[in-house]
């Protein structure tokens, strides 16, 4: 609470955003270590990553591109503004009846929880219950939270996206002279870092059975050293390696993978994502779908991840042309 209150005051009489912006990167690396110190090493994985990692990229990416000076607001949105105060009421409302924070006695810690800690090695046969839980007990869940990243990107994608002029392009770079032009150290660390990143990412994303990770840690990670690349060597050359329409169907790949698993299940005549139609064994068949749902998720999390930082990234105001 101290630290939140001392990044509340930074906030408000620190007149360099940079420097609030690596408090908050730092208090992002502090959960993800109180996560570990309680044993939720998937959670952590996914802070580490997404709270110090790719948000404070996004962060700096948004302050390249506002001023210091506000519009002024041209309507008030008071509908907008009743409709969220509307939503909150509801979400506070349904909050009512659920149990107290700890509470032994709830359903949870009575039934749910000790059914994937009794059972979850028997049915699933994956050593991480976490991975159990999210991959195959709550898949439907877990498909729809991939279809809202998926969602979120493309939002983004039809918000910020505006026709370029190709002979623009190469006038305006959001990181006018590349890393790599400017400075010898981080140029050599960052190159000898990208491979290390993208290997760990693999590394996360097929070995989240029997450890830490999965999809949406994986993705994360797999965006993150895609933002150095960038970073490194400036948009124009981003933009000449990593084509954009690619990343585009790669992220509706993802999300079609995720959902063609449960189509086969239901074909074979089982249940929506009942992975035991996969293949004759049935926990053979929950690892296969495993597999399968965390692929669509990785790719999905990181081409959505990628979409979202080169929309910020290119929102940059073109000069106009001079009149003839």
């Amino acid at each position: 609470m101290a630290f939140l209150v001392g990044v509340a005051f930074a906030i408000v009489w620190m007149k360099d955003l940079l420097a609030v912006i690596m408090l908050l990167g730092i208090y992002g690396l502090l959960s993800a270590s109180f996560f570990v110190a309680m044993d939720a090493v998937d959670v952590a994985f996914t802070e580490a990553s997404v709270g110090a990692g790719i948000s404070t990229l996004l962060m700096l990416v948004a302050i390249a591109l506002t001023g210091r000076a506000e519009h002024p607001a041209r309507h008030k949105p008071l509908l907008a503004l009743a409709v969220v105060i509307f939503t909150g009421s509801l979400l506070i409302y349904g909050t009512l009846d659920m149990p107290y924070f700890g509470l032994a006695e709830a359903p949870i810690h009575q039934h749910v929880a000790p059914r994937y800690i009794n059972d979850s090695m028997q049915e699933i046969g994956v050593p991480n219950i976490v991975t159990s839980v999210l991959a195959s007990y709550r898949a439907f869940d877990t498909f729809g939270e991939a279809v809202v990243i998926f969602t979120a990107g493309m939002g983004v994608l039809a918000l910020l996206s505006v026709a370029r002029r190709r002979e623009d392009d190469a006038k305006i770079d959001l990181l006018n002279i590349p890393m790599h032009e400017q400075h010898l150290i981080p140029r050599i660390v960052i190159k000898m870092l990208i491979p290390f990143i993208l290997l760990f990412a693999f590394y996360v994303q097929f070995h989240g059975d029997f450890g830490p990770g999965g999809g949406f840690q994986a993705g994360v990670i797999f965006a993150a050293a895609i933002f150095l690349y960038t970073m490194l060597f400036g948009m124009s050359t981003a933009h000449r390696v990593i084509n954009q329409s690619f990343i585009q169907m790669l992220a509706a790949t993802g999300v079609l993978l995720y959902g063609s698993v449960g189509v086969v299940s239901l074909l074979n005549g089982k249940e929506f994502f009942d992975y035991s139609a996969l293949s004759a064994d049935p926990v053979g068949g929950q690892h296969l779908g495993i597999l399968l749902i965390e692929l669509g998720v990785g790719i999905t999390v990181a081409s959505t991840m990628v979409i979202i930082f080169f929309n910020f990234a290119d929102r940059k105001e073109y000069p106009q042309r001079k009149k003839d």
